[in-house]
Formats: structure tokens, sequence, C-alpha cells
């Protein structure tokens, strides 16, 4: 008889429980280790149990972990100035507790915007096909994927979806006041965005006093190289979401914008956002990855890992099509998307954790700071599952790098 559950039915569990990480291993109650080749979708940066991160949340743990918004909380403004200090850009910054929020804070700062700034209120968001914003009643209906959008109607009006970025700057019109994209899309096939066209509707909008919306959640915190994506593009975006990798595993987000005089006090806030542990966590993994980028680590990780994939595609043409993505948001484009599936099983019975993206996507999210010994582990157990998949599960010759 099935153990009854108190949790409601909304994940497609895989079967297994982990009590236990370090660095990019995880292990399960039975104590096998595991190669995190997805770092908790993107969310754990910095790997399991760094200690500079342990011993910041201990420290926090016996000062205050929250008090509120209504007082001053020195680590958010800290916080603050070190991600606009990283962006590079003029920004201010609002805390929240999750990508989804974020983005809501986007769209409702982008909506204010065009109440307030034209003659004529503007209020479309143009968005892109396949994009994922969230699960909350806004930011689902921003997501370009209407079969999500099923039974949770009616939605908020405004929302437009284009095929791609040159029919969304044909879309423009008097009502539109935003743009919202990914420029590397997570959920929508590891699908990275042509820099030109980027490029050419950043200016289209910005001639017509348009807003840009760069949704960061999961390009952003140097999972791309750069500390955001929107550096690499070389735009300069009017408002930019970012969440996941940024307190790797304590709940943050944030929307950072250049419109500071737009929301005024009242206009928005959060019971949570930006509390002293979230942000003295922040602070903490900001400043180890800013010194890991400028040692050349986090460099030196991204060509490594990625050399592991360029071998897979060229050994294996009747399986692979191509990589996708960017630094160390990656994806592999199998020919044949039944094998999607069966690859995460066999992956989680070789002991190596991956991700699914779009149909036929495999998805690769390590830790930024994953050591080439554990991603040399971790794909030697990968192509056992490749063997496995094609019936020659006899060894592995994995010869491709030394250590």
């Amino acid at each position: 008889m099935k153990e009854k559950s108190y949790l409601l039915p909304l994940y497609n569990r895989l079967d297994i429980s982990f009590i236990k990480g370090r660095k990019s291993i995880l292990y399960d109650e039975k104590l096998n280790d595991y190669v995190d080749f997805s770092s908790g979708i993107g969310v754990n940066s910095l790997g399991y149990c760094n200690k500079k991160v342990v011993k910041t949340i201990k420290n926090q743990g016996n000062k205050i972990l929250h008090t509120s918004n209504v007082y001053h909380i020195k680590s958010q403004e800290e916080c603050a100035k070190k991600i606009v200090s990283l962006s590079t850009y003029d920004m201010q910054c609002f805390f929240c507790n999750s990508g989804a929020e974020a983005n809501e804070s986007a769209i409702k700062l982008a909506r204010k915007y065009g109440n307030i700034s034209f003659e004529k209120k503007k209020y479309k968001i143009i968005t892109i096909r396949n994009s994922f914003h969230g699960r909350t009643i806004a930011t689902l209906k921003a997501t370009a994927q209407e079969d999500k959008h099923k039974y949770f109607g009616p939605y908020p009006d405004g929302f437009i979806y284009a095929q791609n970025i040159n029919e969304a700057i044909k879309m423009i019109d008097e009502d539109t006041v935003a743009v919202m994209l990914e420029l590397i899309q997570g959920e929508g096939g590891i699908f990275m965005q042509d820099k030109k066209e980027v490029q050419r509707l950043s200016k289209e909008l910005e001639k017509k006093k348009l807003l840009l919306i760069i949704d960061e959640v999961q390009t952003g915190v140097f999972r791309s190289g750069n500390f955001l994506m929107s550096q690499y593009y070389e735009i300069t975006p009017n408002i930019i979401t970012l969440a996941k990798g940024l307190a790797t595993g304590i709940p943050i987000g944030v929307m950072m914008t250049n419109l500071k005089n737009i929301f005024i006090q009242g206009d928005h806030g959060s019971t949570f956002g930006g509390n002293h542990l979230s942000t003295t966590v922040s602070n903490t993994v900001l400043n180890i990855l800013e010194e890991y980028k400028n040692k050349g680590k986090l460099e030196s990780n991204i060509k490594y890992f990625n050399g592991y994939l360029d071998y897979f595609i060229k050994k294996y043409p009747s399986l692979f099509l191509r990589k996708t993505g960017f630094g160390l948001m990656l994806g592999i484009t199998l020919k044949e998307k039944v094998n999607l599936d069966e690859i995460i099983q066999l992956s989680l019975k070789h002991r190596i954790l991956l991700l699914k993206s779009g149909k036929n996507i495999l998805r690769f999210l390590p830790p930024l700071n994953i050591r080439k010994k554990e991603i040399k582990i971790g794909f030697k157990r990968f192509e056992k599952v490749l063997k496995e998949l094609k019936g020659k599960n006899n060894g592995s010759n994995f010869t491709y790098f030394k250590s």
C-alpha cells in the first residue's frame, strides 16, 4: 500500500533523496555519491557546503535573520551596491525572494512607466516564443508557452508573443511599453538569441523610449562567464532580473533598473525580500565568485567543461546534433527526443545528475566552481550512460582530458 503523502502532487520527482553534499558531489541515503551537473537548476553556484558560505550562515544565524524593510538593513544596501558595481550599469535594486517575484516586479515597474510617461498610456509587453518567466499569474502569462496557460485564466491583459526578435520589433505598436526576453532560454531549449538582433532591438526600443527587460534569472551571476549575459551582448537594458545563483541556495531575487524615479514608497514591497540572512550570504557568494573569475578559474572551468561536450558531439554523431548555450549554461541537442528521458534515468543509475530543457535538449548547469576532477568523473560516468544506451555497456575507454 502506498504511503500517504501530505504534499500536493506538483512535481514528477525522481525516486531518490539526498542527505548531504560536498563541493559538486551529492550523497543519497545509502551514501552513494552523485556528480551534480545540475546545481539545483542553476541555484547552487558554489556547490555544497562551501566553507565560507557555511561560516557566513552560522555567524548570521547567531546575530539576526530577519527584521523587515521598515528598518534599514545594512547587508541589503551593501549587496545592492555590489550587484550594481559588478553589472557596470547605473541602476538601483529591489530585493525579493525568487526569479518569478523579480519578474513580477519588472512587469509592475514597466506598467507604471507606461502609465505615467506618455500622453497615451502604454501597457503591452512582448515576449518571445518558448520563453519562461515564472509560474505566478502575471509571469505565467508572460511565458510564451501557451500549453502552460490551460486552466489558470482569466489572465491579465497585455502580453503579446513574438516568434523571434525580428518579429518582436515588427509587433511594436502605440500600446507597447516593453519587450521582455531571456538572452538564453533556460526552459525553452537553451536557445541563445542572436547578438546583433538583440542589439537592434535595444536600439529600436531606446529610439521609441520603450523598455528592454532582460530576464537573467538563469544566465546571471557569472554563469555566462561575465556577471551578466547582458554585458556579453553589449546592451544596456532598462530592467534586469536576477535570482538562482545569487545566494547559492538561500532564497533571493533582485529586480534592478535604471528607472530610478518611477516607483515611489508604497508602490511595491516584499516582507522577506532582502533580509539579513539572504543578503549577507549573497555578499559572500558574490565576493567568492568575483575572485574566482578574476583569477581566471571560471574561464578555465568553462573551457574544460565545454571541451568534453564538444568531444561527445563529435564521438556520437548518431545521437547528438549540436551544442547550445554559453558559458556554463549548456545543452546538447538530441537527434531523437525519445532518448531524453532514458538518458536522464540512466544518468541517475550511473550517479550523475542532469536536466532536460524543451523536448530534446540535455541540459548542463554545473556549479560554477566545480573541480576539474569532478568534471572528469562526471563525464566518465556519462560515457557509460551513452554506451549502455547504444547497447555497448562493456566499460569505458575514456581518455579525452588529463586531470
